[in-house]
């Protein structure tokens, strides 16, 4: 498709002036929040309105932390204005950190996906404003993946986590503007929203059909496939299989020390998945699982991203790996005593972990409940 010329939220503020004039300005952002000519979210807001906080993510508002890494509340030195962690101890904000704010402005690049924490510092943010009355305001930005594909289980609220907060597949197809409309509405956080809407985007649109250059809405998302891949390769994060964190290829790149790299994409391509391609591939992760240690696995390539079904190539590459390993495969245990083990919240069930189906059986009923929910989200669409 010819590429679409695509103007954020944060392009379009001028239309909405009425909103911010006179207020005092909090903003959750990242280094993705930028406007079409990379100029800052916090730059811009700094300069027309009166912006007094600043709230940080995971990854931290400049980007500068690895997943999971603490963030701190300190003082943004090319602005001079607190930034308040929403990622470690207090992931929802305080009524002591909203005491200074009239609205809390969110700019914020989702990538699609259930599991990822930005959707649940928003929602957290939308509940803590609600309760003291403060107004929240969405800067809308695509969805990287497309907006219209729905795919995946609805997780099961005894396995709710930061990394799946409510009763939605893993993929949902949904800005986080519309995201947030759905939340605010169907699991009752209401509090005051606003969207700032997206200009010339439509829901075909994956990231790499606008005119938008990309910048990584996190460290390990170096690109559109990496996001389409990653709904069902973060699976193995729950795993002792490395997910390429530490490599280029974080989330296409999937092995460990003792697998066999020829037998499993061999394997895996006959299974013919839709739109990718396995290749044998070696690799040492510098950081993270495995570290140090020579890996041997696939990479996927995606050949037409259109075509791919993430979760599917996520649950049938697992199984696989597990049938072929049973030995040495093992699911990562829970963090604490009497916790949900990891892959339990990624999946939003235990019975991906008890494999109560196989691949095929859990990919039918899983389309039946990615189906459902497509019908509700269609009520909050803005495009």
């Amino acid at each position: 498709m010819e590429r679409l010329l695509v103007k954020n939220g944060i392009d379009c503020i001028e239309k909405y002036s009425y909103l911010f004039e006179g207020k005092r300005l909090g903003l959750v952002s990242s280094p993705m929040g930028v406007d079409r000519n990379l100029r800052s979210t916090i730059d811009i807001l700094n300069e027309k309105f009166n912006l007094t906080a600043l709230y940080s993510p995971e990854h931290g508002i400049r980007g500068n932390l690895q997943a999971g890494a603490a963030v701190d509340t300190y003082v943004d030195e090319a602005t001079g204005i607190t930034v308040y962690s929403l990622y470690g101890k207090n992931k929802k904000p305080s009524p002591e950190i909203l005491e200074n704010i009239d609205v809390l402005v969110i700019d914020l690049q989702d990538v699609g996906s259930r599991y990822y924490t930005f959707l649940y510092t928003m929602s957290y943010c939308m509940e803590s404003c609600a309760e003291n009355n403060k107004t929240v305001v969405i800067l809308d930005r695509p969805n990287v993946i497309g907006g219209e594909a729905v795919e995946g289980n609805i997780l099961d609220m005894n396995f709710k986590s930061f990394v799946g907060m409510y009763p939605i597949p893993q993929r949902f197809g949904l800005t986080i503007g519309e995201m947030a409309q759905l939340f605010n509405k169907e699991f009752n956080i209401n509090c005051d929203l606003k969207v700032v809407k997206l200009e010339g985007w439509c829901r075909k649109a994956y990231f790499d059909d606008t005119d938008l250059l990309w910048i990584n809405p996190s460290p390990n998302i170096p690109s559109v496939n990496t996001a389409v891949l990653y709904n069902g390769t973060c699976l193995f994060e729950g795993t002792n299989i490395s997910e390429g964190r530490g490599t280029t290829k974080p989330f296409e790149f999937i092995g460990a020390p003792w697998l066999d790299a020829y037998k499993l994409a061999d394997i895996m391509n006959k299974k013919s998945l839709e739109g990718v391609v396995f290749r044998p591939v070696y690799f040492e992760p510098a950081f993270s699982k495995h570290q140090g240690e020579l890996c041997k696995g696939v990479q996927i390539h995606v050949k037409d991203k259109r075509k791919v079904k993430p979760i599917k190539i996520g649950i049938n590459l697992l199984y696989e790996i597990m049938d072929m390993n049973k030995d040495k495969f093992e699911w990562l245990p829970p963090f604490k005593e009497g916790a949900n083990y990891f892959i339990d919240l990624l999946t939003g069930t235990d019975e991906v972990r008890n494999r109560k189906f196989e691949a095929d059986v859990f990919i039918e009923k899983w389309e039946r409940e990615s189906k459902d929910f497509k019908r509700i989200k269609e009520k909050y669409h803005l495009y």
